[in-house]
């Protein structure tokens, strides 16, 4: 396992809303689900994303988009046109102008329209993943990322058209998982690209010496991990990982490793509805005052008020 096989493998779609639309210009619509991330793509035609901090992005026909939630953004086939619809949280769609549902121009999940000549087929997959280690990924990311086509995963777009259209049994859960899919492919091809700015850690997966020590973490976050233990899976001295580490991720393998470990105690703290005990023994922590101390320097609050709040907040209201 690596950071990055770790980050987006919190990362997955549960009955996510998939849409296809053909949209005749104007057009311009405002999404507001609160997705944590959204994929979108044109098969015909290109459009604008303009997120809700940040400067209109080109998507073209064959990129793959992915936006970085959960504040809205906008699409549309100028970057300055005012968005005549809004999506909002569970699918919906509201005219800005009379708040009336308009079934016609987005269709919800495994829905599909077939407005003819329209000048821009739109296919979009929207993401609800909250937790710390969703976050942690969205924090490496700028708030649009787009894969050319040249390079997008052309054929995965291919399947998730057809399954649209197909309308068989089980037809979610295998948009759920071409989904997770696409999005592995896209941010994997994303982070690769020249242009592309990925965080120290993912650079630092390809150095002979780092490389090693985070698979080495994040294959056994629980183990008790010494310097000296680090040092030994790397082949060098204490002093050459330190050295090495830090200069490449930006902290010691130590904190690096405390980090990470506190990003999985806050999700397990928030769906596993278990003791701070057991959680602390899950991340390597034999003793839960230890752990609770760790939790509380690096995030603020104790492991327990974590657990209240973030469960509260995940109550379906």
């Amino acid at each position: 396992m690596d950071p990055f096989a770790d980050l987006v493998r919190g990362v997955r779609a549960n009955d996510a809303c998939v849409g296809y639309v053909t949209l005749p210009p104007p057009w311009a619509q405002r999404f507001a689900h609160r997705a944590e991330l959204t994929l979108c793509t044109f098969l015909r035609g290109d459009g604008w994303v303009t997120p809700s901090h940040g400067s209109p992005v080109r998507v073209g026909p064959g990129d793959v988009a992915v936006v970085r939630g959960p504040q809205p953004f906008v699409v549309a086939d100028t970057p300055s046109r005012p968005p005549q619809v809004t999506v909002a949280d569970g699918g919906p769609l509201l005219s800005t102008a009379t708040d009336e549902f308009d079934a016609g121009a987005w269709p919800g999940p495994r829905l599909h329209t077939t407005l003819p000549d329209g000048a821009a087929v739109l296919v979009m997959g929207a993401y609800r993943a909250p937790g710390d280690v969703c976050r942690r990924l969205l924090t490496a990311l700028p708030s649009v990322v787009v894969v050319p086509g040249t390079h997008a995963p052309g054929a995965k777009l291919e399947l998730i058209t057809s399954e649209v259209f197909a309308d068989q049994p089980g037809q979610q859960v295998v948009l759920d998982r071409l989904l997770d899919l696409l999005l592995v492919c896209t941010l994997r091809i994303w982070f690769t690209l020249p242009d592309s700015r990925p965080p120290a850690w993912y650079r630092a997966l390809g150095d002979p010496t780092v490389g090693p020590v985070l698979r080495a973490i994040h294959d056994n976050p629980q183990r008790p991990w010494t310097v000296s233990f680090l040092a030994a899976v790397a082949g060098v001295s204490r002093a050459t990982l330190a050295r090495r580490f830090t200069a490449l991720v930006g902290e010691s393998p130590l904190a690096y490793l405390t980090d990470w470990r506190m990003t999985l105690a806050a999700d397990l703290l928030r769906r596993s509805g278990g003791s701070v005990a057991s959680v602390a023994a899950a991340v390597g922590y034999r003793d839960a005052f230890a752990f609770s101390t760790a939790f509380k320097r690096l995030r603020g609050i104790t492991p327990s008020m974590h657990q209240k709040h973030e469960g509260r907040a995940s109550d379906p209201v």
